[in-house]
């Protein structure tokens, strides 16, 4: 069992968490339920509910309050059995801090002056505090302005990276809730927490970045919670009894890296333990709106896996060239020894040229990590508060001789759970797919970035809209990207424009002040969408009904009667191979055809929405509103002959696939669409809007060889000129490196961007075969179209109800499909040449002779 979309249900914030159960193995479909709820003994139980409902089931009885803890459990009835399941065993969901009077504590940080245009010293803080005896239940509620890491009695509380993560803070800052019960000892007790400026205060940006963004202070939010038997409590929440000193961390910052000196570092600062120490002084307390505290509801940062490096060179000059072998996010562990004083730096980059650091690209990102020894002894060290995008490292000043086992690259990112799975018998299909999962991990870190290495690092709007398809997936990504959807729409302007980016920074002279833009916008209409698809959570759709509807609304007054969005800033096909490299916008695809196929594509898929939510007036005032762009679409873009005004394969992608075209049109673009294609002998020529959408155009219009003509190309551009360069992630441009070695001289030119990868959605539904027909998998069609010479491919993906796999391998008379249907499910399998058949949940062995055998 789950509660909402968290991995666990400590100190959800949701009062009536809905409930998630998979059935027993072989149940195959679920007639009813019975929950039962125990809440500090008190049992209820709901008596049996007739419904096959088993996803975000809703809460029974009265709502949770604050801190309250219960167990649920759950039995079902299915056809094949004469009564109800045995019982599950019992999972547990305890509410966080629910409302503002919960909340005590205020921020506390360095009470010592600070120039706040500066970079300036962290500071750790600290309270020392007694406990007449052992508690039963201790739970700490922290968050901070700035980044944390806190520690009780010496020892780490929690293993999250980057808390609290970024939200449009003047309007939400997460908290989050942990135990800490066997943390604690009887008598003398001391909390501390490091500190870092992250997002809040950090620089951060274009152009030198700006500081500040947030505020000035760097400040600890924190409330523990101490329970005794009798049932009695103690507080320790921020406050002004605590106290503040630097730490040894001298500077830190996203882009700049981390510079720490052992030497200022006392081990036992946290531990009632430690010896007096004059630089301890009063803290600076400050204020907080406790109502904007809110509880997550995704997983944190986390370190997910450790590499260790490939290669160790050392240079003529006594550096250390590091190859980690894969273009990852995160930071370096050393272990070192050497005398006081000996520093250490450590230096970052994705690539190399000419045998060095590639480091332009980067831009103002420094990713300069500096370790000062203290000489005391071996010592392990990594930052904090910092994270880099790189495959290399160069690291000078070492002592001695420098291992392969004394350095670790600890690959970080948001925490999700893996749930999509995609092989095939093409090795550089499957390198392909992996260099796509290894963008979404690197640039899903609390939010979904453009790219992981350079000064910039932002929620852009269009990059996750094209790639939503496939990091839904991939990963259970839904309760991060719900999280940022709410801040999409905080940052929402009045008038209905969607911002470029969110949160929102400065990005003077282009991105400030904000335009609305024609398939970033459409983010607030489409990715809920795909997630309600992906997912089954209806309440998210209505959650985020009025955010999409200000956006439709807003593009309908823009286009005036007319129905064309033809005015304005567009970034049109971004990114197309065939724009120069300082003018990423100048496509070969009319930015203003892009803006109106969107408009009818957004309106169409908010119609869809409306109906969902029983919203039928505007249900039918939208798919009205779409009829009558694509009517002018047709009118302005679609020549008599058949062809588009762009003859671009981009414009015959948007118009094949969000449905702008005729039946005769539709037949004549693909047509067009595949000539083009094969005139450039199948290579790529789209940028950000059409890459997503050219495959699915041809296969849907007859045209599926072609389609894997262009999937299997490796001539630049195209997805597998990438992987023959050596890839290990996907890239921003499909030239960021270019076939002589050298780099792109563009400024953007990132090696790590999952914009480009959304062909994986491709992949999952064309080459492996599993496309959901109905919201959160409950209809599956399991229909593989092999191609291209592939063999065979598997795919599985992990649903909200269990395993979906398709495995399918070419044979001398046919093709053989082994195919699982998750209990509480339906399947339709759709082989070549076969009629479709209807599964029900279980393993299926079918082929295209017939049934060849089943299994329950």
């Amino acid at each position: 069992m789950s509660f909402e979309h968290l991995p666990d249900g400590l100190g959800i914030g949701d009062a009536a968490p809905r409930i998630t159960w998979k059935l027993p193995p072989g149940a195959g479909h679920q007639q009813a339920y019975e929950l039962e709820v125990d809440r500090s003994g008190t049992v209820h139980r709901t008596g049996r509910v007739d419904t096959a409902d088993q996803v975000l089931t809703p809460w029974p009885g009265e709502p949770l309050t604050s801190r309250e803890r219960a167990t649920v459990r759950v039995r079902v009835w299915t056809p094949d059995t004469d009564g109800p399941s045995a019982w599950s065993e019992p999972s547990a969901v305890e509410a966080g801090l629910l409302t503002p009077a919960d909340w005590k504590a205020v921020p506390v940080g360095a009470g010592w002056e600070e120039d706040p245009e500066a970079q300036r010293r962290p500071a750790r803080v600290r309270k020392d505090f007694r406990l007449d005896r052992l508690p039963v239940r201790a739970r700490l509620y922290v968050t901070a302005h700035g980044l944390y890491e806190v520690e009780l009695n010496g020892r780490r509380v929690g293993d999250e990276a980057l808390a609290p993560g970024w939200t449009v803070y003047p309007h939400r800052l997460r908290y989050r809730t942990h135990d800490v019960t066997e943390h604690l000892a009887e008598g003398a007790n001391t909390i501390g927490a490091w500190l870092g400026d992250g997002w809040y205060r950090g620089k951060y940006g274009f152009d030198g970045g700006t500081r500040n963004i947030y505020g000035t202070d760097q400040s600890l939010i924190a409330q523990l919670e101490v329970t005794y038997d009798d049932g009695t409590t103690l507080v320790i929440a921020t406050d002004g009894t605590w106290s503040a000193a630097p730490g040894p961390l001298l500077a830190g910052g996203l882009y700049e890296g981390e510079t720490f000196d052992a030497r200022l570092h006392d081990p036992h600062w946290c531990t009632p333990t430690r010896a007096a120490s004059a630089e301890w002084s009063p803290v600076r307390t400050g204020r907080r709106d406790p109502g904007t505290l809110v509880a997550p509801t995704g997983p944190p940062v986390r370190c997910t896996e450790e590499i260790e490096p490939v290669t160790v060179t050392r240079t003529v000059d006594d550096r250390y060239l590091l190859d980690f072998g894969q273009n990852l996010v995160g930071r370096l562990r050393v272990t070192v020894d050497g005398p006081a004083g000996t520093t250490i730096t450590l230096r970052h980059a994705e690539v190399l040229q000419d045998g060095e650091l590639a480091t332009r690209p980067l831009r103002e990102a420094y990713s300069v990590d500096t370790l000062v020894l203290s000489g005391r002894g071996p010592l392990t060290w990594e930052p904090r508060f910092t994270l880099h995008g790189f495959r290399y490292a160069e690291i000078a000043g070492w002592p001695g001789e420098l291992t392969p086992d004394m350095v670790t690259a600890r690959v970080h990112h948001t925490d999700m759970r893996r749930t999509g799975w995609f092989e095939c018998s093409d090795p550089l299909v499957n390198r392909l797919h992996e260099n796509v999962v290894w963008s979404m991990r690197g640039n899903f870190v609390d939010l979904p970035t453009d790219c992981p290495q350079r000064d910039e690092r932002l929620g852009w709007t269009g990059d996750i809209q094209v790639f939503a398809p496939t990091a839904s997936y991939l990963y259970d990504c839904v309760g991060m990207l719900d999280s940022w959807l709410t801040d999409v729409g905080l940052e929402q302007l009045p008038d209905g424009t969607i911002p470029w980016y969110v949160p929102v920074i400065p990005g003077e002279p282009m991105w400030t002040p904000i335009h609305p833009g024609a398939a970033w916008g459409d983010v607030a209409t489409l990715t809920p969408r795909t997630l309600f698809q992906r997912f089954g959570d209806r309440e998210l759709l209505r959650r985020h009904y009025p955010m999409a509807k200000a956006w439709v609304d807003l593009v309908e007054r823009l286009a005036g009667p007319t129905r064309l969005w033809d005015t304005g800033f567009q970034l049109g096909d971004w990114l197309d191979p065939a724009a120069p490299p300082d003018d990423p916008a100048a496509g070969r695809t009319d930015r203003y055809l892009v803006a109106t196929a969107y408009f009818a594509h957004s309106a169409r898929q908010l119609g869809l929405t409306a109906a969902e939510l029983g919203d039928d007036a505007n249900a039918e005032r939208y798919t009205a509103l779409a009829d009558e762009v694509v009517d002018a679409f047709r009118h302005r873009y679609v020549l008599p002959s058949g062809r588009m005004t762009s003859d671009s394969p981009t414009a015959y992608a948007v118009g094949i696939a969000f449905g702008l075209l005729g039946p005769r049109q539709r037949r004549a673009a693909g047509d067009r669409l595949a000539e083009l294609v094969l005139a450039d002998d199948a290579r790529i020529a789209t940028g950000f809007v059409g890459t997503p959408l050219i495959c699915d155009a041809l296969t849907d219009t007859g045209h599926l060889d072609v389609a894997y003509r262009l999937l299997l190309q490796t001539e630049c551009p195209s997805w597998l000129y990438t992987v023959t360069m050596g890839a290990t992630t996907v890239w921003e441009r499909w030239d960021s490196l270019r076939p002589d070695g050298s780099l792109n001289p563009g400024g953007m030119t990132s090696f790590n961007h999952y914009a480009l990868g959304a062909v994986a959605d491709w992949l999952h539904r064309v080459v492996g075969g599993i496309t959901a027909t109905a919201p959160g998998y409950r209809e599956i069609a399991f229909r593989p179209r092999p191609g291209g010479g592939i063999t065979w491919a598997r795919t599985r993906h992990e649903t909200p109800y269990g395993t979906a796999s398709l495995s399918w391998e070419s044979t001398g008379t046919g093709l053989t499909a082994r195919i699982v249907v998750p209990d509480g499910c339906r399947g339709i399998a759709e082989l070549p040449g076969r009629s479709p058949v209807v599964l029900g949940p279980g393993e299926h062995v079918l082929d295209t002779a017939g049934l060849a055998g089943e299994a329950a």
